[in-house]
């Protein structure tokens, strides 16, 4: 809150001159780091080079990168004043070793004690700013009466060393006493963030302190035994094994200052910071100041070894001693790319979990995109494209996943990695390059593994979806079965009641008529024999209508020509029968030819019901039959000119009940038909013969 109320007020004349001020000191600080850098290198390897790459270097990078997010909060200011005044301590350290009588820091003639008082004049400058850094964590604000009386004291330390240079003491222990408000402000800075977090948790609602406390409680002790080591010798300024050690004790409160301030800086927020950055730039951050420390302290292991080797031999020293500490250098930048991006599991860990994950993946469209980002939060890739399965007329799986930002037109760093199984082709991964590194063969090989995996895993898809279609197919089929039986049954009581309705209604009724008139003709011989003649005539007509009637219900239920001649014969008399012109084309192959029961029957009443449906219905002039073979199947066209069926009303029963004989016989019933333009109805039938009869 405090960090954002500044920035409103950021248009003032003062605030403008504070953010011209911190350009100012950060150009400084780099030309100053620049200067000092490339003097201790070319011209005269200096024993403080290990002190700019490893404390000096690290700070400015940290404080600029806060500013260069948050150029107004204190905190960010604080690191960068802190890293910039350090880099013009190296400019005067350099320039006076350049010069010459104060080379290797130990006094030589009275001349030499002011430029002496300047340098650890700096140095207690810069230790107060980093002790000024650590006690206002983690908003740089003051909050509390003790805080600004103990950190303005501290300002007093400027004057140590003048006052140690000018009251007579002697010599080791003034170096002793000049080297000690660094070597001890970390851990006073240290001390006051514990006491303020301390205050901070008794507040309510605050639970960040409690993290900082712990976080203070550590640097204390730590800061608090590294000065503690200096108290009796002054490790810098001595030779040999020391040398090292001063240099690593001297890194240690700025390198560990600045990968926590980055890192908290930029994942987890100090108060008042309210921009984002990428995990990739946070873990650049880090490792270039992990690097720069590992520059420095091999530099500082080089100058060790040249104080007792010759040259070449201290060189040859340096690199193995630089090839052994690698693994330490690693360590740490996996141990800040755990901290910024998580924990990663190995390549053995991601196949284990990948292939967990793809024995139950069924689903393409969920596994895409978790393929997509799995590889790219695995491998730190820019982007990934995955498609899974082919584009095609059937229903089969397919999907895609994208994680980051794919980009448009050719790329030449896009790498593509097929998904195949077999000789089918099933997708592909699709990919851009690493935020960080290169494509190790290792990375290629996880790629290619999970793609096998994958590709696997699609089959298994395509697999599920096939059956999926034939467990639906075969559910319609059954459901088609089912109503079909039912059509049958249902059909099948129909024509029994209209059996039993022809044999009350007509059939029955006639004989009761006849049995009447024979009553009639039998009073008729008792009483008088002119009127018997005719009786019996009339009973002679009626039995013949009754012969009829059977031989009509009869044929209904199944014409006897169908049995003794054949599907053709049968055809013909029912086509001769009907009251309307009727053409019957029979191939020649058809009419000798005898098929089982059921197929004739079928055939003859898909006909038989066409033709009715067509005197009921069609109001047709004509109609055509025609009885063909082809391919192993016996062909049924039935056509009229009628009027048609209308598209808004569907098949009704009677041509319900014609696909489901045709069906029961393994057969196929199409209908065609437009209003105004006749009806056809065309069957298909795997023939079934029968022995052959004579023509």
């Amino acid at each position: 809150m405090l960090y954002r109320e500044k920035r409103s007020s950021d248009t003032c004349p003062m605030a403008v001159e504070n953010a011209r001020g911190m350009r100012v000191l950060a150009v400084c600080g780099g030309l100053g780091l620049l200067y000092a850098v490339a003097l201790g290198v070319w011209l005269t390897p200096s024993r403080m080079l290990p002190w700019a790459l490893g404390a000096v270097v690290p700070c400015y990078l940290a404080g600029l990168s806060l500013c260069w997010k948050a150029p107004g909060h204190p905190v960010a200011r604080r690191v960068l004043a802190a890293g910039a005044w350090a880099a013009l301590g190296l400019v005067v350290r350099f320039t006076v070793a350049l010069l010459g009588p104060l080379a290797d820091w130990v006094p030589g003639p009275t001349t030499s004690w002011p430029l002496l008082l300047l340098v650890r004049t700096i140095d207690v400058v810069a230790a107060v700013m980093i002790g000024r850094l650590l006690a206002l964590l983690p908003d740089g604000g003051e909050r509390y009466a003790h805080e600004r009386v103990a950190l303005r004291s501290l300002w007093l330390l400027v004057a140590a060393p003048l006052v140690l240079m000018a009251v007579p003491m002697p010599l080791w222990l003034r170096l002793r006493l000049l080297v000690q408000p660094e070597a001890w402000m970390p851990a006073v800075g240290a001390g006051l963030l514990l006491v303020r977090s301390m205050l901070d948790a008794r507040r309510p609602g605050a639970q960040s302190a409690r993290w900082w406390r712990t976080v203070a409680a550590v640097a204390f002790a730590l800061f608090a035994a590294r000065g503690s080591m200096r108290l009796f010798r002054m490790w810098q300024g001595d030779s040999g094994p020391a040398y090292f050690i001063g240099c690593a004790l001297g890194a240690l409160p700025y390198v560990l200052i600045s990968l926590g301030l980055v890192y908290v800086g930029f994942r987890h927020r100090l108060p008042g910071l309210d921009f984002t950055a990428r995990r990739s730039t946070v873990y650049g951050l880090l490792w270039i100041i992990i690097g720069g420390w590992y520059l420095g302290m091999v530099t500082a292991l080089g100058l060790t070894a040249s104080q007792y080797l010759p040259i070449s031999t201290a060189v040859l020293v340096t690199v193995s001693a630089t090839m052994l500490c690698q693994p330490l250098r690693r360590q740490a930048n996996r141990l800040a790319a755990r901290r910024v991006f998580g924990a990663r599991p190995s390549n053995f860990e991601l196949l284990v979990q990948f292939g967990t994950t793809l024995e139950h993946a069924y689903d393409l469209t969920l596994l895409a995109p978790q393929l997509a980002v799995s590889l790219q939060e695995w491998l730190d890739l820019r982007w990934v494209h995955v498609e899974l399965g082919t584009l095609g007329p059937e229903r089969l799986p397919f999907a895609t996943g994208t994680a980051g930002v794919v980009p448009d037109g050719a790329d030449s760093s896009r790498t593509r990695v097929g998904l195949c199984y077999g000789d089918d082709a099933l997708g592909f991964i699709e990919y851009g390059p690493k935020d960080e590194g290169r494509f190790t063969p290792e990375d290629r090989d996880l790629v290619e593994t999970l793609a096998r995996q994958a590709a696997l895993a699609v089959h298994n898809a395509r697999l599920n979806a096939e059956l999926s279609i034939r467990i639906e197919e075969v559910q319609r089929q059954a459901s088609e079965l089912n109503a079909s039986r039912t059509r049958i049954v249902q059909a099948q009581d129909t024509e029994r009641r209209r059996i039993e309705r022809q044999l009350h209604d007509g059939i029955q009724q006639e004989l009761v008529a006849l049995v009447a008139k024979l009553r009639l003709a039998r009073n008729q011989l008792c009483r008088n024999g002119d009127t018997v003649y005719t009786t019996l005539t009339e009973l002679q007509d009626d039995a013949y209508r009754v012969i009829d009637g059977l031989r009509e219900l009869a044929h209904g239920i199944h014409p006897p020509v169908l049995t003794d001649q054949g599907l053709a014969a049968a055809v013909m008399s029912r086509a001769r029968r009907l009251p309307i012109p009727v053409t019957v084309e029979i191939e020649p192959s058809v009419r000798p030819a005898r098929f089982t029961p059921g197929i004739e029957e079928a055939a003859f009443f898909l006909v038989s019901e066409a033709l009715t449906n067509v005197l009921k219905h069609a109001r047709a002039g004509r109609v055509m039959v025609r009885i063909g073979r082809a391919g192993g199947s016996l062909l049924l066209d039935v056509s009229d000119d009628g009027i048609g069926l209308h598209s808004t009303t569907g098949p009704g029963s009677g041509l319900t009940g014609m696909r489901d004989r045709i069906e029961a016989v393994g057969g196929e019933l199409s209908i065609i038909s437009r209003p105004g333009d006749g009806t056809t109805l065309r069957a298909r039938i795997t023939e079934t013969r029968r022995e052959p009869t004579d023509a």
